[in-house]
């Protein structure tokens, strides 16, 4: 018999996997299908095996709730939602910054003020939302981005290096030491972030923390890449 639930919890193909193992090693249970973007599990099993007993075989992170739908129909899930609907939070985020660095620096039309001001504020922001779940942010971190799996450690003070640059580039301090580190920081991200896109890989992108669940597209590399052209113009005029 075939059983779909719904799994919370979920944000990277880590911890889909995670969740496939814990459940396939049931009593009963004979094989285990895990869409992260449908946050669902498609169970196959010999006898029906009680929520209680999933619950109890996944961490306490994820939690497995009641069946969606019964037999072979798909349920209609939030996963179905195009890309630009995905990714509007980005959007919104990336027009805030935009317009609060306009409204800073329209007077004095210093472009090099501005850039240094959105490098501030798009980290202080993006690490805000990193310090929202510090447990969950460097398992799906990891996932793409090359330093973070060699050195778990890397995931865990990642946010507060970013907080760090953010303040460095709104104080306008030692500014090419802050711009130095954000083209390496940014640049072994932006590395990841290429080899999952040319993989096709389907993973929940951790730049805006766990908190909202955007899928890794063309939009992660182009965020990416916007700073770091920022970083390599600014670091020349400076020269």
């Amino acid at each position: 018999m075939k059983q779909i639930y719904q799994i919370t919890g979920m944000t990277c193909g880590g911890c889909s996997a995670t969740v496939t193992t814990r459940l396939s090693r049931l009593d009963g249970v004979n094989q285990v299908e895990v869409d992260l973007e449908k946050a669902q599990a498609t169970i196959q099993m010999e006898l029906p095996v009680s929520l209680d007993v999933l619950r109890s075989a996944l961490p306490e992170k994820y939690n497995i709730l009641e069946q969606a739908e019964h037999g072979d129909k798909t349920p209609p899930s939030i996963g179905e939602k195009t890309k630009l609907q995905q990714l509007r939070p980005l959007f919104l985020i990336f027009l805030y910054l935009g317009v609060s660095v306009f409204l800073l620096n329209y007077k004095e039309g210093n472009m090099q003020a501005a850039m240094l001001d959105f490098m501030g504020l798009f980290f202080v922001v993006f690490s805000f939302f990193k310090f929202l779940d510090l447990k969950g942010f460097p398992e799906s971190f990891r996932m793409y981005d090359p330093l973070a799996k060699a050195i778990p450690l890397y995931g865990h003070v990642y946010p507060f290096l970013e907080l760090a640059l953010g303040l460095m580039f709104l104080m306008r301090y030692t500014i090419n030491v802050a711009l130095g580190a954000t083209i390496v920081l940014l640049g072994i991200t932006t590395i990841g972030v290429t080899m999952t896109l040319l993989n096709k890989e389907q993973i929940q992108c951790a730049c805006l923390g766990t908190a909202l669940k955007l899928p890794m597209t063309e939009a992660t590399f182009i965020e990416n890449a916007i700073m770091l052209v920022m970083a390599l113009v600014l670091i020349v005029q400076n020269i």
